[in-house]
């Protein structure tokens, strides 16, 4: 499965500080448990890329309505 590919599946996202001091993205659903740590830089480096692909995908609905 890719990134363009739909899925039906659905599951729960919890972002969150774990006492070792990783930030922790845990993905869960009827099924599965992932989850998933990382050192505050590379989180921070997920959010800005997060923040990029939001920007690109507003563009691209903005670009759509036009």
């Amino acid at each position: 499965m890719g990134i363009n590919a739909e899925s039906d599946v659905e599951a729960s996202l919890q972002i969150g500080p774990t006492e070792k001091g990783m930030v922790r993205l845990y993905v869960s659903n009827s099924s599965i448990e992932i989850p998933m740590d990382f050192e505050p830089d590379e989180a921070r480096e997920i959010a800005e890329e997060i923040l990029s692909a939001a920007k690109v995908a507003a563009e691209l609905v903005d670009t759509k309505r036009n």
